[in-house]
C-alpha cells in the first residue's frame, strides 16, 4: 500500500475550488461592510442625488423623460384653460342624485349656474320651502363634492306655472285661478 492520496475526481475538485473562491469573495464583502460601518441585518441606505447633478439615464426612478399619467396631463389642461370650475360644475349636474340623496332629487334639479349661484328647480312649493331650509346643508354637501367657494348661493324656484294673464276673455282686475305655484 502507498501513502498516496486518493485520487479525486476532476468535477469534485473544481467544486471545491468554486466553493473556497465564493467563501473568499464573501469574507472579503464582510471585511468591506464591517469597515464601512455595516452590521448584519441593517437596512440599505437610499442614495440622495445631488442638487446640480446629472438626471440619471437609467433605472426604474421616474424621471422627465418618463410618460406622463393621463390623469395629470388631464388637471393640467383643465386649469391651464381654465375649465377646472365648468367641469366641477357639469359633475355636480350629472351626479345631483348621489350628492344630495335619492328623495331630494326625485323632487327638485338643478337648473342653472351663472356666476357662482346654483338655481334648482322643485316640482311644488313644499318643496321649495324644504329646499329653501335646507339650503346650508345642501351648500356644504356640495362644497364637499366639488370644493370651497364654488357655488356661493342657492336659489331655489317653485314650479313653473302656465300664464293666466291672455286670452280675450280675460278680466283686466283678475288675478286668473290660483293654486300653489310659485
Amino acid at each position: 500500500m502507498s501513502d498516496d492520496p486518493p485520487e479525486v475526481p476532476a468535477s469534485s475538485a473544481d467544486d471545491t475550488r468554486i466553493a473556497d473562491a465564493a467563501a473568499s469573495a464573501l469574507a472579503r464583502a464582510r471585511v468591506a461592510a464591517t469597515e464601512k460601518g455595516f452590521r448584519p441585518g441593517m437596512r440599505p441606505k437610499r442614495r440622495r442625488r445631488a442638487a446640480g447633478a446629472e438626471p440619471m439615464l437609467s433605472g426604474t426612478a421616474r424621471d422627465g423623460r418618463d410618460p406622463a399619467l393621463l390623469g395629470d396631463q388631464l388637471d393640467r389642461l383643465l386649469v391651464d384653460r381654465g375649465w377646472k370650475l365648468d367641469v366641477a360644475v357639469g359633475s355636480l349636474m350629472g351626479r345631483w342624485a348621489q350628492i344630495v340623496g335619492p328623495d331630494i332629487a326625485g323632487h327638485v334639479e338643478p337648473q342653472t349656474f351663472v356666476d357662482g349661484v346654483l338655481t334648482l328647480r322643485a316640482d311644488s312649493t313644499a318643496w321649495a320651502t324644504q329646499m329653501r331650509l335646507l339650503t346650508s346643508s345642501v351648500l356644504a354637501r356640495v362644497e364637499e363634492e366639488i370644493g370651497v367657494g364654488s357655488v356661493t348661493e342657492l336659489r331655489v324656484l317653485g314650479p313653473s306655472a302656465p300664464s293666466w294673464r291672455k286670452g280675450s276673455r280675460r278680466s283686466p282686475d283678475s288675478r286668473g285661478p290660483r293654486d300653489t305655484y310659485g
